[in-house]
C-alpha cells in the first residue's frame, strides 16, 4: 500500500474514533458539554478538552507501538473504557459534578480535564 493511503486510512481511522469518543463521552455525562461550551462554560471546555487529548494521547501511541488495525482498534476501544472509568470514579470520589460544571466552576472542570489527561497519558505509555 502506498505510504499516503497508509496514511490517509491512519487518519481517517483516528478521527473516526476521535468522533465515536466524544459522543460515548458526552452522552455518559450529566450535562451537555457543548450547549455549555457555547454559552461560554470554561468548566465544561477543560473538562471534555482534556478527556479528548488524553483519549487522542492513546490512539498516538496505538498507532506507533501495534503491527495492525486489529490490535490498534483493541487499544483504543480499551483507551476508551478507561477514560469512561476514570470519569465515572472520578465524579463519583468528587461528587455533584454536573452542578460545578454548570455553575462554571473552572477549578473542578481544570481538575477532571487533568485527571483525564493523567490517565491517557498512563494508558499511553502502557502500550509501549
Amino acid at each position: 500500500m502506498p505510504i499516503i493511503l497508509n496514511y490517509l486510512l491512519h487518519l481517517a481511522l483516528s478521527s473516526g474514533l476521535i468522533a465515536l469518543f466524544l459522543w460515548v463521552y458526552t452522552a455518559i455525562t450529566p450535562f451537555n458539554e457543548f450547549l455549555l461550551i457555547r454559552q461560554g462554560n470554561s468548566a465544561a471546555a477543560l473538562s471534555l478538552a482534556g478527556s479528548l487529548i488524553g483519549f487522542s494521547l492513546t490512539i498516538a501511541s496505538s498507532l506507533i507501538h501495534t503491527a495492525d488495525y486489529q490490535q490498534f482498534a483493541a487499544w483504543t476501544f480499551g483507551a476508551l473504557l478507561v477514560q469512561v472509568l476514570a470519569y465515572g470514579v472520578t465524579t463519583m470520589i468528587l461528587r455533584n459534578s454536573k452542578e460545578h460544571i454548570e455553575s462554571g466552576n473552572t477549578a473542578y472542570g481544570g481538575l477532571l480535564g487533568a485527571i483525564s489527561l493523567s490517565i491517557g497519558a498512563v494508558n499511553a505509555a502502557c502500550i509501549s
